[in-house]
């Protein structure tokens, strides 16, 4: 037996426990992912190969960490400690490089592109829904990522700051806007793009703190 059809009775597994897990048929997992029934029986029964976007939908309701199926699946990934170095998260200018000049993208990726997601999740920070996916999401966004570093680190500093009761409105603006983009997955960069897929968060992120420092935070 190949090592890919290994792989391939391991993801199977953990879909199939996953559900179980989290009280999901494979019908609802359809409907919350938008993956067809069809499909997801295919990959649970190690019929058809799992894309990495599949995985990341899975990934999302079953509550397992996203690494944890790509590997499963055969995919190859990159030890995180060496591809995510203090270094690549603290300049705005070093994490646009990598973005311009990867290979691994379709297109390059800039300052703006982050900025003019960033705007759309403005107001929906100071919604109730937006703060409510906020306070509900958040931690176990963290968990999936198994986020270590800088970065991470920083984002949980703004969590803490944007749950608590003294925030003006910019600023509450400003925070809410950075952790929905990390929340949500609808990143330019989609996640599991590995070892990129949140260098876009990072840029987020830095691009927030800049904001907030000209607030005098």
């Amino acid at each position: 037996m190949s090592n890919t059809q290994n792989s391939d009775q391991k993801l199977g597994q953990l879909i199939k426990t996953g559900l179980k897990e989290q009280a999901l048929s494979m019908r609802k997992l359809s409907s919350l992912t938008g993956i067809d029934t069809s499909t997801i029986s295919r990959i649970a029964n190690n019929k058809q190969k799992a894309k990495p976007s599949h995985l990341q939908q899975i990934a999302n309701h079953l509550k397992i960490p996203l690494i944890t199926l790509m590997q499963a699946a055969g995919y190859e990934i990159e030890d995180k400690e060496k591809t995510s170095s203090s270094d690549m998260y603290t300049s705005i200018d070093t994490i646009q490089e990598v973005l311009i000049s990867s290979k691994f993208l379709d297109q390059p990726v800039t300052i703006e592109q982050i900025q003019q997601e960033l705007s759309k999740y403005e107001q929906f920070a100071l919604t109730k829904e937006g703060q409510q996916k906020i306070v509900q999401e958040f931690e176990a966004k963290v968990e999936q990522v198994m986020g270590t570093g800088p970065f991470i680190m920083e984002l949980k500093k703004m969590y803490k700051t944007y749950c608590g009761e003294t925030n003006s409105i910019e600023k509450r603006t400003i925070l809410g806007s950075v952790l929905l983009y990390f929340i949500l997955s609808t990143d330019i960069i989609p996640d599991y793009v590995f070892p990129f897929g949140y260098l876009d968060d990072c840029l987020a992120v830095q691009i927030g703190l800049e904001r907030l420092s000209k607030l005098g935070v």
